[in-house]
């Protein structure tokens, strides 16, 4: 059974009327072509309206939705299943919230990373929820100087609610692992492409967030904190987490307006959960298009361009 979020209620009832309409058809033989074609309209026509329309709060949402595509699903699409997981940071253990190894997109080789969240109960526990600890980011680190030396394009796939927090994360150094990553990764002699797939948060986002081109689902979301903890902060509560994610401006529109991202890719109608396979596509068509282009660029050039890029972000004022 799909699981809908309380604005898809429009989107719902047209589901649940063409899952009845199924099982009359399949019991009888009863002709229902014509009154499927009816729904089928509807059903279009309802998921333009509800998403023609989402605030920030509700994308937030969106990339939360338990049926959206995750990391290894879009791993697995774009090498058709030739992908060669690698583990382990060599120093501490294999953290099963990031995932990473060799794949061959369209004859190319290419080095992915990404963060996994689990399908059930189990899985995102055994995943951490997504929230990897420092040695992940020292497995990701590894696996990208791996590519350097092999002269590998590295994809990475974003989707975290955060580093994972605990005393025993910051013990291990969780800071310094995702700062040496920012600077590793803005020196590295291949080209990187970064591509936010659901939740984008704070620095363990950002861990594996420096690239040559860094791009955001249309659903996704890419900000220094989430809704609710900001809310937290500012108002004690969460209940004002609505309010938060607009002042936020962690929107894809948002994030692009303000030079922090350099493309959307656009998701299926619906979103990415209502079309999996879609989405994969479109997420393969970009990395492809962009891939094609950074593969012309002089290492160096390439690596100034990516520096120069950043740099550019924020606002600095002189003291005087």
């Amino acid at each position: 059974m799909s699981t809908f979020l309380e604005f898809e209620q429009p989107i719902q009832l047209v589901v649940e009327q063409i899952e009845k309409l199924n099982e009359v058809a399949a019991d009888g033989e009863v002709d229902v072509k014509a009154a499927m074609k009816d729904l089928e309209k509807k059903l279009t026509e309802a998921r333009k309206q509800v998403y023609g329309k989402l605030s920030p709060w509700q994308r937030v949402q969106v990339s939360r939705h338990p049926e959206r595509p995750y990391t290894m699903r879009y791993i697995n699409y774009m090498t058709g299943g030739s992908f060669i997981e690698l583990h382990g940071d060599r120093t501490v253990k294999d953290d099963k919230a990031m995932v990473g190894g060799f794949g061959l997109m369209d004859g190319r080789t290419v080095m992915f990373i990404g963060q996994q969240k689990g399908v059930n109960t189990k899985m995102r526990q055994f995943r951490n929820f997504g929230m990897p600890n420092p040695e992940g980011y020292r497995k990701a680190l590894r696996l990208m100087k791996l590519a350097e030396k092999f002269n590998k394009p590295v994809v990475t796939l974003i989707d975290t609610p955060g580093a994972f927090p605990g005393l025993e994360a910051e013990e291990r150094g969780q800071g310094e692992a995702i700062a040496r990553n920012l600077l590793e990764m803005s020196q590295l002699k291949v080209p990187i492409i970064c591509v936010v797939v659901g939740e984008g948060a704070s620095g363990g986002a950002l861990g594996i967030g420096v690239g040559d081109q860094v791009l955001m689902m249309e659903n996704s979301w890419y900000s220094v904190i989430s809704p609710e903890n900001c809310s937290t902060i500012l108002w004690r509560t969460w209940d004002f987490k609505e309010k938060a994610a607009e002042a936020l401006k962690l929107t894809g529109e948002d994030m692009l307006s303000n030079g922090l991202v350099d493309g959307i890719i656009p998701e299926p109608l619906g979103g990415a959960h209502a079309d999996p396979e879609e989405a994969c596509r479109l997420v393969k068509i970009a990395v492809v298009k962009h891939l094609d282009k950074l593969a012309k660029l002089d290492p160096e050039k390439r690596v100034e361009r990516r520096i120069a890029k950043f740099c550019k972000m924020g606002v600095t004022a002189k003291a005087r």
